[in-house]
Parts: structure tokens; C-alpha cells; sequence
């Protein structure tokens, strides 16, 4: 089953002391009295609910650029699968250091905003990546470090907004955090399909230089968006404050207390080894890339077709979520997704060797099919880990803690892609020679059945209960 990088994590922000916080969740709870605003998901659409959607989408629209690296990094650069695996797993770094972010937010605000500036530094930043992968790159070691650099800005971007949705779930039901998640993850969805099908379509007419010129005024978006947010400008005095070298010391030394103390909580170290172990089976996307283009000789217009049925497809699962699965126990859908999708994912079996085809079922329309069923179940089975994040979070700490455990997540994400490459390079797959190809997606599927002996490290809840095992941790 594919997995999904957060970003997935999405993931979060930074830890605040109490007299740095925004308006409280209960300042919030009061404008929605009001009918003020429109709903999404059953979200009230505020300022700050909108930044936080727009955000989300641009990560999704940003999947422009998904089809033209995948095809730069083969054709232009002529990595093979394990290569390809390795710079996508180096270019995933920034979301493996995400608290780190929070600290900054919270000790060094620019311009007296810890929010609003890092919305607007980040868009910049993620133009300033996607404007030299369109003029100067050319090297493996200049894209990685390029695609770097739009990864962080997405990261960091994440943090602030996730910090705003973290503190919504506080102590809220499993079903409203499923609510606010859903939005977040819907935008990205809706970004993913707003592009879909140009991303391969432009790639074909274009070339892969064009598609990253027109993506780096996608992130600029993000920098619009932070007027929407609601937050006090920090006084001068307040800022002479925390940029003094004792302050920034001390608080920082705070921070890591608060976190250890946090973390080493059975209730909450458990549950992330679950979702690490979770995330880091180990991957087949790159070598399945390879073999689609270079032996099937799928064109980027119609692998551009298959990302907007797979947009949707992701819409879908974040549809079928929230609509049926938020009120179910957490050990109960994580058990039978992960054992639905490790069958269906073994269906890529079928195409690498033909079979389709003896059944009437040409290798295009069999690649829809199958990746539009994998993805509605790989979204659906991914919104629980978001949920069970947000509310193993206490107060005060839930920021930070929120964008530790998304940064665990994404850590056993990228381990998984790199123990793939690494099982890419055993098996003897190249860009040319597939013969072991099934065998590594059967392996891959199988592994990913492993963490299941270890679903009673989660907590016993059901969906609208508050639990205070989750909420008073």
C-alpha cells in the first residue's frame, strides 16, 4: 500500500508559552456560534481555517512538478530505481526535523509575527527551489539539494498551519479532529486534482524545464495567504526578549525537557513505534515507476490521466473516512485496511507479468483501476495516524509534540523507501531488467502486514468517545 508522507504529513508547529498563544480554542468555539462563515467537512471556514485549506492546497497543487521530477531524474539525469528512491529519500529530510521549526517559530519571530512571517518566508523560499530546478540544475547532487530546499518550505509551512488545527483537536471527539483533518487533507486532495492532468500533459508539450518554472509561482500562494491569519504582532520589548542569547537558551532547553517528558510516556511512546513500524515497510514505487515507462511505455499525458483519477481517488478516501470509518476504533481500521491493501497491492503482480491481459484487461486501464483502489484505501487507512496524533498531544505541549510524531511518521516513511532501494538493488531491478520485479512487490506487500501483532500497542477507543487516556496525557 502506498504511503503517504506528511506533510502526510502534515504535521505541526510550535510549543507555545502561554503569554506568546493566539486567540484561544475557546475564542475560536465562540466565532462559530455565529453563522458567520461557510463549512467544509463540518469546518467553519474562518480566516484562519482558510489559511490553513490553502496551504494544504498548494501542497496538493505542487504535485505539478511530481511527473517532470520523476521523469527528469530518469531520462535527463539517467538514475536507475535505486538512485531515484535514494534522492526522493534525501529530498524527505525537512520533514524528518520538524519540532526543530517550531523552535525556531517560537524563539525568532520575523518582524514581530511568528505565524504570518513563516507563511510568507516559506512561499519564497519554495520559488526560489522550483526557479533553479527550471534554469541552473543539472546534476543529481544540485537537484537533490533543490527539491531539498522546496521540501523544507512545505515543511515549514505545514508547521505553522498544523499548529492552528492541533490546537482545534484539543480535547475535542475523535469524529471532530476526523473533521478538521479532512479538511486539511480534502484541500490537498482538491490541489491534487486542480493539476493532475496537466502535470503530464505539459511534460509531453514542454518539457520538464517549463512545467518547474510554472510551479515555482505556485508557492507564492502561500506567502498571499498569511494576511488571513489572526495573530498579535509581538511588541519590540517582547522581541529584544527572546532574541537574548539566555532566553532563546533557556527556552530551547524548556522545550526539549517538556518534549522528553512528554514522549517517554508509555501511552504516547507506544503508539508512535506503532506508526513508525507502520510507515517503514519497506516500497516499490520507484521500480514500478521504471518499469510503466521504460518497459509499458506509459507517455507522462497518460500518467498525468492516472494522477487525476488517483486525485480523486484520494478525495475519496478522505470522503469515505470521514463519512464512515472517524467513529471506528483506531486498532480496527488500521487492521483491516493494512490486510485489504497488502492483497490489492499484490495485484501490481498482475501487470508486471502480463496476466491482465490474458483476462481482456489492457495495461492501461488496469493501472487506473488498481491505482484508483489503492489510493482510496491508503488515504482512508493514513487520516487515523493524523487523528491518533493530534490527540495523544496535551496541553501546552501539543504543537510540537504533534509535529514530533508526524516527524516520526515521515521518518518510517523514508525508511521504507530507502530499505526498498535497498531491496531494488538486491533483486537486480534496473531501469532495464524487471525479471525480480515480482518478486520485490510481493515481498514489499507482505512486510507490510508485520506491525499488525503489534496493534495492541494503540489506545482502546472508539470514535466519539473523549477518552481520557488520550486527552489528559
Amino acid at each position: 500500500m502506498p504511503r503517504y508522507q506528511v506533510g502526510l504529513t502534515k504535521d505541526d508547529s510550535s510549543s507555545r508559552h502561554s503569554e506568546w498563544r493566539q486567540p484561544s480554542t475557546d475564542d475560536v468555539r465562540k466565532s462559530k456560534l455565529g453563522p458567520r462563515y461557510f463549512t467544509a467537512f463540518g469546518v467553519d471556514l474562518s480566516p484562519d481555517n482558510m489559511a490553513v485549506a490553502i496551504v494544504y492546497f498548494v501542497q496538493g497543487v505542487l504535485g505539478l512538478a511530481r511527473l517532470a521530477v520523476s521523469f527528469y531524474l530518469k531520462d535527463d539525469l539517467h538514475l536507475d530505481p535505486a538512485e531515484t528512491a535514494v534522492v526522493s529519500g534525501f529530498s524527505s529530510l525537512p520533514w524528518l526535523i520538524k519540532p526543530l521549526y517550531g523552535f525556531i517559530s517560537d524563539s525568532i519571530p520575523p518582524f514581530g509575527y511568528r505565524r504570518r512571517s513563516y507563511l510568507f518566508l516559506s512561499g519564497l523560499l519554495g520559488a526560489l527551489s522550483w526557479s533553479l530546478m527550471a534554469t541552473v540544475v543539472s546534476s543529481k547532487y544540485s537537484a537533490a539539494s533543490s527539491i531539498l530546499l522546496g521540501s523544507l518550505s512545505v515543511a515549514f509551512s505545514d508547521v505553522v498551519v498544523d499548529s492552528m488545527v492541533v490546537e482545534r483537536a484539543r480535547g475535542e471527539s475523535q469524529s471532530t479532529s476526523g473533521s478538521l483533518q479532512s479538511l486539511c487533507w480534502g484541500s490537498s486532495a482538491f490541489g491534487g486534482i486542480v493539476s493532475a492532468y496537466f502535470s503530464g500533459s505539459l511534460v509531453d508539450t514542454y518539457g520538464v524545464r517549463f512545467v518547474f518554472g510554472v510551479t515555482a509561482f505556485l508557492p507564492l500562494m502561500t506567502s498571499a495567504v498569511a494576511v488571513l491569519v489572526n495573530e498579535h504582532r509581538i511588541s519590540s520589548g517582547e522581541r529584544t526578549t527572546l532574541h537574548s542569547g539566555s532566553g532563546f537558551v533557556e527556552s530551547s532547553k524548556q522545550h526539549v525537557r517538556q518534549l522528553w517528558t512528554s514522549v517517554k510516556q508509555p501511552n504516547i511512546l507506544l503508539p508512535t513505534l506503532f506508526i513508525f513500524l507502520w510507515q517503514a515497510t519497506p516500497q516499490s514505487d520507484s521500480a514500478m515507476f521504471f518499469f510503466i515507462t521504460n518497459k509499458l511505455g506509459f507517455t507522462p499525458e497518460f500518467l498525468g490521466r492516472v494522477k487525476l483519477v488517483t486525485s480523486f481517488a484520494s478525495l475519496l478516501g478522505v470522503g469515505l473516512y470521514n463519512y464512515f470509518l472517524k467513529e471506528v476504533p483506531l486498532r480496527k481500521i488500521f487492521l483491516v485496511t493494512t490486510i485489504i491493501g497488502s492483497a490489492l497491492g499484490m495485484t501490481q503482480v498482475l501487470l508486471v507479468t502480463g496476466l491482465n491481459r490474458k483476462f481482456g484487461i489492457s495495461d492501461e486501464w488496469f493501472s487506473i483501476g488498481d491505482s484508483l483502489i489503492i489510493t482510496v484505501l491508503g488515504q482512508a487507512s493514513f487520516m487515523p495516524v493524523l487523528v491518533l496524533a493530534a490527540k495523544l498531544c496535551p496541553p501546552g505541549m501539543e504543537a510540537t509534540l504533534f509535529a514530533t510524531l508526524m516527524s516520526i511518521s515521515n521518518a518510517g516513511s523514508v525508511t521504507g523507501g530507502l530499505v526498498g532501494a535497498g531491496l531494488t538493488r538486491i533483486f537486480g531491478v534496473t531501469r532495464d531488467t524487471f525479471g525480480n520485479l515480482p518478486l520485490l512487490i510481493v515481498v514489499c506487500n507482505l512486510s507490510s502486514l508485520l506491525p499488525l501483532p503489534l496493534l495492541s500497542l494503540l489506545p482502546e477507543e472508539s470514535g466519539d468517545t473523549d477518552n481520557g487516556e488520550t486527552k489528559n496525557i
